[in-house]
């Protein structure tokens, strides 16, 4: 089974977009991100951080839309998760820009606040990005269950499904979390480490994302940062993957039903036609690499010289 393309077949409006994300750890959060930016399909509508210090994470988030010549809001959310587990810190985060405290972000509402405000103004025309601990999204499930049906679909990188599963970071960091969001029924698309992992962005694509103008400069500066604390040349680009599940939904294959997390934040899927999860089983993983690097590049072209 496809996902439902979620672009209007008729008038072709870009689909919304809010991008829930612990940008600045790993550097997949700011390639998707500029995935998103690099397509005519999407609009970002705003921008939650979640998972430490959220604050530093929103203004990374607004600096680098900027470079690609976006004004994003950007809302810091929750800095803790709800299962009470420490939040895992690499120590690299927003070094590779120094004066990030001059961006703006919005700290006057809180960021399931926003999420739910964003999401009823417009019910069943927005779509959420989660590639990130869950508690901003199931704050705002908690806040208001008018949420849980006014999203169009929620689109999630989380989990690890089929042989040698494993828990997964954004799942396990925050069970309690994902518990919450699995359980709400809404709408959700899933792609898990058993697809991601199947693609690197190797040499070539990171030098190709690095040469396109200023804000590819600043992407390759959050890769190499990441590669630096990694010790591995090349980029997984989970995150950049789900977002190619929204745009590009012809390069995937799910397969219907219910998703259930155990006490030790592995994810279990039982297929049921009746269920609310589309989760990625297979995916054109040759053309997907190509599509991230060539969007990516895409909005730094887009940025004024």
């Amino acid at each position: 089974m496809k996902p439902t393309d979620p672009r209007n077949p008729v008038n072709h409006h870009p689909a919304d977009v809010l991008l829930d994300t612990d940008i600045g750890s790993d550097v997949d959060d700011a390639l998707a991100l500029g995935v998103l930016l690099g397509s005519p399909e999407a609009r970002i509508t705003g921008i939650t951080t979640v998972y430490g210090d959220t604050t530093l994470r929103a203004r990374l988030a607004h600096r680098l839309g900027a470079l690609a010549g976006h004004d994003l809001t950007a809302v810091p959310g929750a800095r803790e998760t709800l299962s009470g587990k420490d939040v895992w810190w690499a120590g690299h985060e927003g070094k590779a820009f120094p004066d990030l405290d001059t961006e703006p972000v919005r700290d006057d509402i809180a960021a399931d606040r926003y999420l739910v405000d964003t999401v009823l103004a417009r019910p069943g025309t927005t779509d959420v990005m989660a590639i990130a601990p869950l508690a901003n999204i199931a704050r705002a499930i908690r806040l208001d269950d008018r949420f849980t049906t006014g999203v169009r679909t929620l689109y999630m990188m989380g989990g690890s499904f089929g042989p040698g599963a494993k828990p997964e970071h954004n799942i396990v960091s925050d069970i309690t979390a994902a518990r919450i969001v699995f359980g709400s029924g809404i709408r959700t698309v899933v792609t898990g480490l058993d697809i991601t992992t199947r693609l690197r962005i190797e040499r070539t694509g990171i030098e190709a994302i690095r040469a396109a103008g200023a804000y590819g400069a600043a992407l390759a500066r959050e890769i190499d940062a990441w590669t630096g604390f990694t010790g591995e040349p090349w980029s997984v680009p989970h995150d950049p993957i789900t977002a190619l599940s929204l745009l590009r939904p012809d390069l995937y294959t799910t397969e219907r039903g219910t998703v259930e997390v155990t006490h030790d934040g592995l994810t279990v899927f039982t297929a049921d036609p009746g269920g609310h999860v589309d989760l990625v089983v297979d995916a054109d993983v040759a053309t997907i690499a190509e599509e991230i690097v060539a969007r990516i590049v895409r909005a730094a072209r887009k940025t004024p010289s």
